[in-house]
């Protein structure tokens, strides 16, 4: 489980919680819509996968503006934000780079 307290461990966690939200917007929000007329699925899981994925862009750039994260890790961890599951797929990247005791 990420660190919370450090900025690479809220990067992950964050990343976590985006890319789980676009996958319900995506698995459930999605098909709700389209193949049981609920447009208003879409609307509620649209809005809170944007909410995360705000927190998570602002996440990236701390971690990278701090010196936490390298350009290159920031780069990857952004563009995974654009694809299901690349949240997921680059948290053991990461994770490399969170020095728990690095920041209180």
């Amino acid at each position: 489980m990420p660190n919370w307290k450090t900025a690479v461990g809220r990067v992950r966690l964050v990343g976590m919680i985006e890319g789980v939200s676009f996958l319900l917007l995506m698995g459930v929000a999605m098909p709700l819509k389209y193949l049981a007329g609920m447009p208003e699925a879409v609307k509620v899981a649209g809005w809170c996968h944007g909410g995360f994925f705000i927190l998570y862009g602002m996440a990236v750039f701390s971690a990278w503006s701090g010196g936490k994260l390298s350009f290159a890790k920031s780069a990857m961890a952004f563009i995974a934000s654009l694809i299901p599951f690349g949240p997921f797929l680059v948290d053991g990247k990461l994770a490399e780079e969170e020095m728990p005791d690095a920041e209180g």
